[in-house]
This record gives structure tokens, sequence and C-alpha cells, in this order.
């Protein structure tokens, strides 16, 4: 079955957010970021991180899973979507073999 990648852009609940998280959403995304190793170690994800945007920082990541339904739940997992938003859009990627 061929691979489908998304881009993920994690939207945070407020633009100041990555300046002035609170103890709590420091550990929920300190949590975060440990869900996308545990998935990158299992092939699905490609790259991650935060985009430290100068009108905002926000989380982008690109993914490649067998389905769409793999994204919502993706998504449902990480703690972060407690707390922040998830937009994601189908990418034609190029990856390097």
């Amino acid at each position: 079955m061929n691979k489908k990648h998304f881009a993920l852009k994690l939207l945070p609940c407020r633009p100041t957010f990555a300046q002035d998280m609170t103890p709590e959403e420091r550990s929920i995304m300190q949590q975060h970021s440990a869900y996308w190793r545990g998935l990158m170690d299992k092939g699905m994800v490609i790259v991650f991180g935060p985009v430290m945007d100068p009108r905002g920082a926000y989380g982008l990541g690109v993914i490649e899973v067998d389905n769409e339904e793999q994204v919502h739940e993706f998504i449902k997992n990480d703690p972060a979507s407690k707390i922040n938003t998830y937009e994601y859009h189908p990418m034609l990627a190029v990856i390097k073999n």
C-alpha cells in the first residue's frame, strides 16, 4: 500500500504560548514531544518541531500514514490537543530514499 503524507500544524491556544507556558502546559508539551518521538521511532513521523515565526510560534510536523483516519487518531491521542488545536492537509511529499 502506498503511504500518504500529511502536514500538521499545531496552533497554540494563545499567541504568547511559547513564551509564557504555565508549568502544567509545559508538562503537556513535554508529553507531546515524547508522543511525537515515539511515533517517529515507529516510522510515522518524518520531521517535527516548533517554527519560530515572528508573528507567533507554532508546531509543524510531517507524518506518513496509510490513510486519513490515522491522522485523526494521531491528533486525538496527542496530549497537546488538550490545550491547542491542529490543522492538517495532505502533502505531496518528496522523500529521500
